[in-house]
């Protein structure tokens, strides 16, 4: 979008991120790091350095305003009451909210959602949506259809967003979404034996901030305190039906925690039945982090 970065443009990750002057580490979920990593293989094995570092060159404000684009920062309009609009930071919001400038660091832990940061899962699937129909966002609605004075059932959809998505950079963000749920992804159980293929990407929201040189612990950490597992997904790949977001709290890794309950729910919608457990040899080849 804003040329930043062309798709073949490479780091190389040896596991953490340093802004110019800084001695700070912000670190990767991979501890030695992905090696060399561009714009495809940043998606498919969920490199946190490529988007620290991308972050980095874009800046809030610019992130802020690409991502408004797809209705991140304010309420969908879901026909329920209850909805929040989510937090979308920019150094205005900053300024008048703390009087406080933006600082490096701050936009460093944004390139990964992290942050100030505050989405809902409805506004992650509308997104999801929105990116599988290449730019065309739906009102979201409870209910499927609605009756007519003479009976007939009317699709309860109206076209809300438009957002206007290069087509190679379109199609190259799809390939490496399903890349995530092939091997060598970090979602594989999303998509393991599976006759669709699936599109998605996996998170994990820290909960709580580690010191330089900690290890995180799940063992170690309150499960009140444990990370977040996110999952966003549409399915089939070439021909989408359903996009999700799936938020597993406390769960610790989106690939080995919200990945396999998507599957759950893809396999209903799609297949008309739920799938049995992952068997143990399954749950080991279908187990990655992110």
């Amino acid at each position: 979008h804003y040329k930043s970065r062309s798709p073949s443009y490479s780091i190389s990750d040896p596991g953490y991120y340093k802004l110019a002057g800084s001695s700070h580490q912000y670190r990767d979920w991979k501890a030695d790091g992905h090696g060399r990593v561009d714009m495809f293989k940043s998606v498919q094995v969920s490199c946190d350095t490529y988007y620290y570092g991308l972050a980095t060159e874009l800046g809030i404000d610019r992130m802020h305003d690409f991502l408004e684009l797809f209705g991140f920062g304010k309420k969908t309009g879901l026909d329920m009451e209850g909805e929040v609009s989510g937090l979308l930071p920019s150094t205005a919001w900053k300024m008048k909210r703390y009087n406080q400038i933006w600082y490096p660091g701050d936009t460093v832990s944004a390139g990964i959602g992290q942050g100030y940061h505050l989405i809902t899962p409805l506004q992650l699937a509308f997104a999801t949506a929105t990116l599988a129909n290449d730019g065309v966002g739906f009102q979201p609605h409870l209910v499927k259809d609605v009756q007519g004075k003479e009976g007939e059932p009317r699709p309860a959809t109206q076209a809300i967003l438009n957002v206007k998505i290069p087509a190679d950079d379109l199609a190259l963000v799809k390939r490496a979404m399903v890349a995530v749920t092939q091997p060598g992804g970090t979602a594989v159980a999303a998509n393991y034996g599976a006759p669709y293929s699936v599109a998605g990407k996996t998170g994990t929201a820290q909960v709580i901030g580690m010191k330089q040189g900690e290890k995180y612990d799940a063992s170690k950490v309150s499960e009140y305190n444990r990370d977040h597992a996110w999952f966003i997904a549409y399915a089939p790949a070439d021909k989408p039906r359903i996009a999700m977001a799936v938020l597993a709290e406390n769960g610790g890794h989106g690939g080995g925690t919200a990945a396999p309950i998507a599957r759950k729910v893809l396999d209903y919608y799609l297949l008309g039945k739920v799938p049995t457990p992952l068997k143990k040899a399954d749950e080991k080849a279908a187990a990655q982090s992110d």
